[in-house]
């Protein structure tokens, strides 16, 4: 008799948490929106226990704040703790990538190659989205041979709550063709041996889309309040 194999199954929270993250992360539920468990449960056709376990999960992670009674919000980050997501970004990934390099393998690479082609693909589609998670997928497999399993924890968090505003820098014109070059630069020095320059290229990535987030965003909320 053959052994039985498991299955990943998904709960009914993890289902409803992973689509309201996407729409977060996609801006379908933008900053600071009140969301009602109440509307959730009509629109999803379950009852509001599923509900409010997704959103804890959200909760969690720091894409929203739930209240103590039936309500939650999208997190609505001051101008500030933008600033200080991308700061961590660049704390924590420069210290893996300068881990990672001496260890990458050639399996390392094909990885990241076969990544880059699919974000490449998503460039010429017009497909944020399926930039968004292959973007992360990148930025992981670049640090993968660090061995850092606690560190890739903490960027795990951090990158969630950056991933939107990553995503909205990518729908800025004339932004993916030099996000494009400088993911293909970061594996050429990876490969090449080269911590600095590598190093150095990656601080100019990150601090740049912030620089340009910082300024779209002071202009939308400025907008806002006129």
């Amino acid at each position: 008799m053959t052994a039985k194999r498991k299955i990943a199954r998904q709960s009914l929270p993890d289902v409803i948490a992973n689509d309201l993250r996407e729409r977060i992360l996609s801006g379908e539920l933008a900053e600071g929106e009140v969301i009602r468990q109440e509307a959730l449960a009509d629109e999803y056709d379950v009852s509001r226990m599923p509900i409010r376990e997704a959103l804890k999960r959200l909760d969690s992670e720091g894409l929203v704040h739930l209240t103590n009674n039936r309500g939650a919000s999208v997190v609505k980050h001051s101008i500030a703790e933008i600033a200080e997501i991308f700061d961590l970004r660049i704390l924590i990934e420069i210290d893996l990538f300068k881990r990672a390099i001496p260890n990458m393998t050639q399996a390392d690479f094909d990885r990241c190659e076969d990544i880059l082609d699919k974000m490449e693909t998503s460039y010429d589609e017009d497909d944020v989205t399926q930039w968004g998670a292959l973007n992360f997928d990148y930025h992981t497999a670049l640090y993968a041979a660090a061995g850092r399993g606690l560190t890739n924890e903490l960027l795990h968090r951090v990158n969630l709550q950056s991933d939107r505003y990553v995503r909205m820098h990518l729908s800025i014109g004339g932004k993916r063709d030099s996000a494009k070059d400088e993911h293909r630069r970061l594996l050429s020095f990876a490969k090449a041996g080269d911590i600095d320059a590598a190093a150095a290229l990656l601080t100019h990535h990150i601090s740049h889309t912030k620089t340009e987030l910082l300024g779209v965003i002071a202009e939308l909320r400025e907008a806002e309040t006129h």
